[in-house]
């Protein structure tokens, strides 16, 4: 029993002196750890000043509560004569799938391609996007991308594999650091969209061009079967009332060929008697259907708009530097505490290999 105290005693000790060892040698080595920090501080100070700031656009915005409420009657009316004017749009783009349709590829590159001012010329966000990441200066040593070019508002069909690789890649770096979409707190439905880039123009503009252009497609989506029926219901409308016009312009012409009939001679007057049944028919048929056109326009004027922008992102923007005292205790950090790590192992292969 006493063996094995003593035993602990001695590894105890020996681990004192273990560390002791290691302190000493840590120590004796402190002008190379020295120097290291003072190397790692001056390139964190480089890379503060090389460093461009962040600028974040912040926007929110709330989706429509659609309620029924008096609505729910008039489309009860309506559907009980067979028409369905779309008022159950469903919720296809609501909450996280809305989110997700802000991030989509497809929101995200037609939103590239939406004319912007810059310096007194029309370009698109692309191009802006492009000048801001100086990529045209490497482009120049290569023909096949010099002549690359992203004109507003040009349609997709027209882009080579070489247009759609380049979307692609900016597609990707705002994805992966430059764009995030999402509720700050899941019972309340505000959604916040933020852009981050280090161009302040291009975070407003880009900001500002996604929500309308996902706000359009939002709007068409929702209510295109809305819109559908009530152009079919409008048309239908109109061709009613000219039959109608003809029906009454037949009586009128009917009337005048009977005038001063002989009342035994009936046969004659039946070409105004079955005029003024088309009559009636299509002023009953109008009736109803300027009724239900009324309500298709309603249940449209429901669907839109479903985006109502809360704040909007005002210059100037927030702004996020890697300060200079940051470069430098972080710079000096790193690279001491590599090069301790490097000591500490370099120590470790020569004891193992003595």
């Amino acid at each position: 029993m006493n063996e094995q105290h003593t035993n602990d005693e001695i590894s105890l000790k020996e681990l004192i002196d273990k560390g002791k060892e290691w302190w000493h040698y840590l120590l004796s080595q402190w002008k190379i750890i020295l120097l290291a920090g003072i190397i790692g501080a001056a390139l964190g100070l480089a890379y503060s000043f090389s460093k461009k700031p962040i600028y974040t656009a912040t926007l929110s915005f709330a989706l429509e509560d659609e309620k029924s409420g008096g609505l729910g009657g008039a489309l009860g009316l309506a559907s009980s004569f067979g028409i369905d004017l779309g008022g159950g749009g469903g919720s296809i783009f609501t909450g996280s799938n809305l989110t997700e349709l802000f991030k989509s590829r497809a929101m995200v590159e037609q939103t590239l391609l939406s004319p912007v001012v810059v310096d007194g010329k029309t370009i698109s966000l692309a191009e802006m996007y492009i000048q801001n990441q100086e990529w045209r200066k490497k482009w120049n040593e290569k023909p096949k991308l010099a002549s690359i070019q992203f004109l507003p508002d040009t349609k997709r069909k027209y882009f080579t594999r070489v247009h759609d690789s380049i979307l692609g890649v900016i597609y990707q770096d705002l994805s992966k650091t430059g764009l995030s979409v999402g509720q700050k707190d899941k019972k309340i439905s505000i959604i916040t969209i933020e852009v981050n880039s280090t161009n302040e123009l291009f975070s407003k503009y880009f900001t500002e061009a996604l929500v309308k252009e996902v706000s359009d497609f939002y709007v068409t989506t929702k209510s295109k079967k809305a819109r559908m029926n009530m152009n079919i219901l409008e048309r239908q409308t109109d061709s009613i009332r000219r039959e109608l016009n003809g029906a009454i312009t037949g009586v009128a012409v009917a009337n005048d060929n009977t005038f001063m009939l002989n009342p035994a001679l009936n046969v004659r007057r039946a070409p105004s008697a079955r005029r003024q049944v088309d009559v009636q028919a299509n002023t009953a048929i109008l009736t109803e259907l300027v009724k239900q056109t009324e309500l298709a326009k309603v249940t449209v004027r429901k669907e839109t708009p479903l985006i109502q922008v809360i704040d909007q992102p005002i210059l100037p923007l927030k702004k996020e530097k890697f300060g200079k005292a940051k470069g430098i205790v972080f710079g000096g950090f790193l690279t001491g505490f590599l090069t301790l790590l490097g000591l500490i192992i370099r120590k470790v292969l020569k004891s193992i290999a003595q």
